[in-house]
């Protein structure tokens, strides 16, 4: 199925009245607004992209059957969040005390934020000697700010992690008056409970490192699991990154009666239904599954129906790709027309590439609070961007104003 692309404002305008009008389309609250890119090569796909907030005046372009992230200028969250306005506007204005810093895990998708922001990313000089050391540097004034530092714990994991405790610390040494750290991706968030003897609760621990190192708050994208959350000492605000995913479906015309939403094992059944409620209340079907080591996975058997309906597979992540692949290998035996995977954090260790890219899914949507590395892009993949989710929040988080309204 091609993805819709969008080469002016008039034809944006057809496209959302359609979307809107039709008793059929897949979701019938939403509208897209915006503006897709589609490169030239017979391989290549059409990206329709939700929500980037940038003021690029030219997209990237791989070519070749690689993805390409459009840009849009207009400062707009997702559709699906527009009616969802806080009464109270945030103000934009009182910057001067509002500090934004990167780490090397993800500065694009941190330019992408300044950008929505209309701040300039904070000046700091990171380096690594000889022997690996991570060396910090703030190279402004922080003085009293309010201090957002952005950086996922994402592959190397480790080395990441060090980098975003010695910002902080650096942080809390300048004097910062508050130290927010903006983590897309948390790591070590598989780790957040003991299933057998003798195990470490990894999560935990990361969470009291973060704490010790001077965070007053922390801002995270789709944790694994919910009580991640109760394992930090300090404030978290959770933001979910499904309203982008369910604006890029809206703009897919896939009758809401072929349509299913299917959860890749038992664990993420509330992730699916909340995504199914949003698709018109989709039906919902449950992947069964059984594991028998770390990144081996299993597939038993399917709970629901599926027989020529568009099944999309819904998960927080995508590590080697075992449990989606097989769980897709087992919707197209069980009659499914077409199968999409949407996640939101896309860590694609090998062998992740050759699983998607082998003809079981039709489309792969992922966000970027993980790079993807240029190696890993494959003709079905589809990148879309959470700046302007998380940007809004750090300007929410800022003002006092409250981020759970975002996503009533």
């Amino acid at each position: 199925m091609a993805s819709l692309a969008l080469s002016s404002p008039s034809q944006a305008h057809k496209a959302s009245s359609f979307l809107s009008s039709s008793s059929s389309s897949l979701f019938s609250r939403s509208s897209l607004g915006c503006k897709g890119l589609a490169s030239g090569a017979s391989r290549s796909r059409t990206f329709a992209q939700i929500g980037v907030k940038c003021d690029m005046q030219e997209p990237l372009n791989i070519g070749n059957g690689k993805p390409s992230i459009p840009i849009l200028n207009e400062r707009t969250l997702p559709k699906f969040l527009e009616t969802a306005r806080m009464e109270k506007a945030v103000n934009r204005t009182n910057n001067t005390r509002l500090k934004l810093f990167t780490g090397t895990a993800n500065s694009a998708l941190s330019q992408e934020i300044a950008r929505y922001m209309g701040l300039e990313l904070g000046k700091i000089n990171i380096k690594r000697f000889a022997d690996g050391e991570i060396y910090v540097q703030l190279q402004e004034s922080v003085r009293g700010c309010d201090v957002f530092l952005v950086q996922p714990t994402c592959p190397p994991a480790n080395e990441n992690l060090m980098e975003l405790l010695v910002m902080v610390d650096a942080c809390r040494r300048a004097s910062a008056k508050n130290i927010t750290v903006v983590i897309p991706y948390f790591g070590y968030a598989r780790a957040d409970r003991k299933t057998q003897g003798r195990e470490s609760i990894a999560a935990k621990l990361v969470a009291n490192l973060i704490t010790e190192a001077g965070a007053n708050r922390v801002l995270a994208c789709d944790l694994h699991s919910g009580q991640s959350m109760g394992y930090f000492d300090i404030p978290v605000d959770h933001v979910h990154c499904q309203p982008v995913i369910l604006d890029y479906l809206a703009s897919k015309t896939i009758a809401s009666n072929d349509l299913v939403v299917v959860s890749p094992d038992v664990g993420g059944v509330a992730r699916a239904r909340a995504f199914a409620k949003k698709l018109s209340d989709a039906p919902l079907a449950i992947v069964d599954k059984r594991r028998h080591g770390h990144n081996v996975a299993e597939v038993m058997n399917l709970i629901g129906d599926v027989k020529g309906k568009v099944a999309v597979m819904v998960d927080d992540m995508i590590d080697t790709a075992g449990t989606i692949a097989k769980g897709a290998a087992l919707l197209h035996q069980e009659g499914a027309r077409e199968v999409y995977a949407c996640c939101t954090h896309a860590v694609f260790s090998p062998p992740a590439i050759e699983r998607l890219s082998g003809g079981l899914f039709q489309e792969v949507i992922i966000s970027n609070t993980i790079p993807v590395a240029e190696k890993n892009y494959f003709p079905q993949l589809t990148v879309l961007s959470v700046a302007n989710l998380l940007g809004e929040t750090i300007w929410r988080v800022h003002d006092d104003c409250s981020v759970s309204s975002i996503f009533q």
